[in-house]
């Protein structure tokens, strides 16, 4: 079997060593020693100000826009997991779609100012795939209507923007540390942010509000991690370069053997981490065609990202003609660490066949 994913796993030895000695300390969870170590590290390894490791990348969404008092309609993606708009409901907020740019899928930014009302605080986007955004653009639209702008980075770990990482971007930058995810610490999420102040009261946010015993500074909700997820991440950490690199010539390797076909490749931006293999088809029944064929021979392609968030039944979708149409058409295939050269020729060989 071909999975469209398997989790990148360290040496047990090494997680076994952070075992014994959490074992030995008998402290689990509550801002412990492997935590702080993990945030420090990633700091260096990111070049950021700060980063604040919690429960999940959905629960990172969630402190964000309470951080940042998001209200009211926040112009958002309707190419992303439902987790980019269905926090903005969960938070209260009206997500506001805005269509896509169809070579980079991600938030058209020529499109944004349309849609902001008097109503608008904010800008919600997501790098797709681990494409960066055009950052500058939304950046200049944030700054002319006063909005914050926080980035769902859930793909986009090791992303770049010229030489820094891509999560400076925005007010708040926030990342996913899932299973799934190519830096992972098995669930986990992290928030990023250059403003202090921000992230002094996203502290607070995380712990229940918790500023010393018996005091608290205003509302806060659990979003705290263990020491055993931490220690997962401190592994893992150490092979990041190597996955990275790997990605890219997994990545590489796909386009030279399908590069004879009628089908696109999703616009690798500057800066890509090529965390996923997307394809576009010239159709939805010839994208189901080749799922079909796939699955006969237990490859399992995933249809990131269908269908479209506008189908959900608690926001008001508007006419996104780009978005509906690619969500049907697109196909990511199995793209992993520990996938074989050969494995990516039998798939390769399999969507040229259901193709001919």
């Amino acid at each position: 079997m071909i999975p469209i994913n398997r989790p990148f796993l360290p040496p047990l030895e090494e997680y076994q060593e952070y075992l014994q000695a959490i074992w030995e300390r008998n402290w689990l969870t509550n801002d412990g020693p492997l935590v702080q170590e993990l945030e420090s590290r990633l700091r260096d390894y990111l070049g950021v100000k700060d980063v604040l490791y919690v429960s999940s990348g959905t629960m990172a969404l969630q402190i964000a826009i309470k951080a940042t008092k998001l209200s009211g309609e926040v112009i958002t993606t309707p190419f992303s997991y439902v987790a980019t708009t269905s926090t903005l409901a969960w938070e209260g907020c009206k997500p506001v779609f805005v269509d896509i740019n169809p070579e980079t899928l991600n938030i058209d930014p020529e499109k944004i100012e349309e849609a902001i009302t008097d109503q608008t605080t904010g800008i919600l986007a997501t790098h797709v795939f681990g494409n960066p955004c055009d950052v500058s653009k939304i950046s200049e639209i944030a700054r002319k209507y006063d909005l914050r702008v926080i980035y769902d980075a859930a793909h986009a770990f090791g992303s770049k923007l010229n030489e820094d990482s891509v999560f400076v971007a925005g007010d708040l930058s926030v990342t996913s540390c899932h299973a799934t995810k190519l830096f992972h610490t098995v669930e986990g999420g992290l928030i990023i942010s250059k403003h202090a102040d921000l992230m002094q009261k996203i502290r607070f946010l995380r712990n229940f509000g918790h500023d010393g015993p018996g005091k608290f500074n205003g509302l806060g909700i659990n979003g705290k991690n263990s020491e055993v997820h931490a220690a997962v991440g401190l592994c893992n950490l150490a092979f990041v370069n190597n996955i990275l690199e790997k990605r890219k010539t997994d990545y590489e390797l796909y386009v030279d053997l399908l590069s004879d076909q009628e089908l696109k490749f999703v616009t690798s931006a500057p800066g890509s981490n090529y965390s996923y293999m997307p394809i576009l088809f010239k159709s939805q029944s010839q994208c189901l065609t080749v799922m079909s064929a796939l699955e006969s021979k237990s490859i399992f392609p995933r249809r990131y990202f269908w269908p479209s968030l506008t189908e959900l039944d608690y926001v008001e979708s508007g006419d996104m003609e780009l978005c509906t149409d690619i969500s049907q058409r697109i196909l990511c295939l199995p793209h992993y660490f520990d996938l074989k050269s050969e494995d990516i020729g039998l798939v390769c060989s399999t969507i040229k066949k259901a193709m001919s």
